[in-house]
């Protein structure tokens, strides 16, 4: 097939983009500016990048930002930005959780377009308001729940969707990693500390930073609307405050079934997420780790690998599909797709015009549904792992 590539600057002009947190030493704020940077789809002009106003100064001298523009708090940035002619259109918040409802909302009422991290917010009463905010103010919010922009997980989920499984009966995804097999929070490693910390985390520790990209990546791909589960959360390490193992049992609307496991304590795997599903036609699976292969399985029939990029894959993956099959394409490239998606959504509402069809990204809407899903696991597990509807 031929591959179509992702979009550039001439497609309406770069996004003028700020960023809330991801100053020095944070890993995710990195991935994001690479992300934002890969199509030459924005321009990053202003940024709080730290809550300590000396780090976030020196954070945007580093990243070349104007000194007028790196600001020491958000609240001033997102009062500042709406009144510049050349002010951002978009921020991406990348700060620890506990802070992505105040920024988000600052900014949603400073008429500006909002990317964030995931998990959304702390709670659904929290999510709503952000949702109606944006819905209120017309304005478009992102949930980087960044695997949905792998090239073979489009078109498993076209796959599936369109009925090439046949009746879907069962979902398999898990998201195991081993970083926290040991009680990392407590030698002063940032990422691990505030992971840990129910007051900036939320109820949820492995569930909410891991098991979020898990659930997404089962209701992305098979379009199925999660009904009910069943779960039990576990903390290994001795006196750790938050969930280190998730292990739900899964209810879809319709029939299917299915498990979820994420696990940071699992000694021997890195980021591992992985979905199978299966169908009364057949089955297919997908890896992370192995991201540039979908294997696919007809019942009866020998199975098949289709490659990104080669034979087999579709116009839904090549839209998502920068270089020949061959040259590997993962992490970084999945989490552009998503930034160049909501650039081309951003151009389009600066034009006055709806976005091309294909146009696809997680909204406020699958952050809302992250953070039920998040706060119906801890209920569940609270009760001793009783069902709960969703």
């Amino acid at each position: 097939m031929a591959i179509q590539g992702r979009g550039n600057a001439e497609q309406g002009g770069r996004v003028r983009l700020g960023m809330v947190g991801g100053g020095q030493g944070a890993f995710i704020g990195a991935v994001h500016r690479i992300a934002s940077r890969l199509d030459d789809r924005y321009r990053l002009l202003a940024g709080a990048l730290s809550s300590d106003p000396e780090r976030a100064l020196a954070s945007g001298r580093e990243l070349g930002l104007e000194e007028s523009r790196s600001y020491a708090d958000y609240q001033a940035m997102a009062r500042r930005e709406r009144r510049l002619k050349d002010g951002i259109e978009v921020v991406s918040i990348v700060t620890p959780n506990h802070l992505h409802f105040p920024v988000a909302k600052a900014f949603l009422q400073a008429g500006i377009h909002v990317i964030c991290d995931k998990p959304m917010v702390h709670s659904s009463r929290e999510a709503r308001q952000l949702q109606k905010l944006a819905e209120t103010r017309d304005l478009l919010f992102a949930v980087t729940y960044n695997y949905s922009g792998y090239p073979m997980v489009r078109q498993a989920r076209e796959m599936v969707t369109g009925g090439e499984l046949g009746e879907v009966r069962v979902v398999q995804v898990e998201y195991p990693q081993d970083w926290l097999t040991e009680k990392l929070e407590e030698s002063g490693q940032k990422q691990a500390a505030w992971r840990t910390d129910p007051a900036r985390s939320g109820a949820g520790g492995c569930v909410g930073d891991i098991g979020t990209h898990a659930y997404h990546l089962a209701t992305f791909v098979t379009g199925l609307e999660l009904e009910a589960l069943c779960a039990d959360l576990s903390r290994f390490v001795s006196g750790r405050r938050l969930d280190d193992n998730v292990q739900i049992l899964l209810r879809f609307r319709g029939g299917a079934r299915g498990m979820l496991w994420a696990s940071q304590v699992a000694p021997g795997n890195e980021n591992a997420l992985r979905i199978r599903v299966y169908g009364s036609k057949g089955g297919l699976s997908w890896s992370q780790e192995d991201p540039n292969y979908l294997d696919h399985t007809p019942f009866a029939e020998p199975p098949q690998r289709i490659t990104r990029g080669g034979s087999g894959s579709r116009t839904v993956a090549g839209r998502m599909t920068r270089i020949p099959p061959g040259h590997p394409e993962g992490y970084l490239e999945g989490f552009a797709n998503l930034y160049s998606e909501v650039a081309d959504a951003i151009v389009a509402r600066r034009e006055g015009r709806a976005p091309d069809a294909e146009v696809m990204f997680p909204t406020v809407e699958d952050g809302c549904r992250g953070v039920a899903f998040i706060e119906a696991a801890v209920r569940s597990s609270d009760r001793g792992a009783r069902w709960v509807n969703m």
